[in-house]
């Protein structure tokens, strides 16, 4: 039999979605706007990106169209990555920045977990999030954060305590030491 490689599947997908203003006589070939965005489908998607433009730019989505919608893949999914997320999002206070490290085997699973911790950690929601920038982090030397360096070390082991022996026996005369 041979082994088969099980890949988590993320709840979010990374799309790369592309679109401008309608042409009018005035303007007969408006300016592209892409973005690259995290959602769990493509409605999702499509609804983020006018909701980003309509507050970076002045186009809603009655004036507008969208060219097109790609869902972007990951090269190497199998390969354990580091990845830097810049993040805007808005609290119960104010609206705060942050930058937050994880290890993950995607962008979008990075992205995800990201959206876990930040519901576990801030209460923040999905809504509140907004995603400013998602990085591989190459160099160990670049990684600030303390909770990612620890993984980084040669020959990293995890110690398992508390082991059981496996024993054929039903009956035995002394009692199995697992420490």
């Amino acid at each position: 039999m041979s082994r088969q490689w099980v890949l988590r599947q993320s709840r979010l997908s990374e799309y790369q979605v592309i679109g401008r203003k309608l042409p009018s006589e005035a303007e007969p070939t408006p300016k592209l706007y892409r973005m690259r965005l995290f959602a769990p489908n493509t409605v999702v998607a499509k609804s983020r990106f006018w909701y980003f433009l309509k507050k970076l730019r002045k186009v809603k989505k009655s004036a507008g169209e969208i060219v097109s919608l790609n869902e972007i893949h990951e090269k190497r999914p199998t390969k354990v990555k580091n990845f830097g997320i810049w993040i805007r999002y808005d609290s119960r206070s104010g609206t705060h920045n942050m930058y937050k490290e994880y290890r993950e085997m995607s962008r979008a699973e990075a992205v995800d977990a990201l959206y876990q911790d930040m519901a576990a950690r801030h209460r923040a929601r999905f809504r509140s999030i907004h995603v400013l920038k998602v990085v591989e982090v190459e160099k160990s030397s670049d990684i600030r954060r303390p909770y990612i360096k620890q993984l980084l070390t040669k020959k990293l082991s995890f110690p398992l305590p508390h082991r059981l022996p496996t024993s054929k026996k039903i009956f035995s005369a002394k009692r199995p030491s697992t420490f």
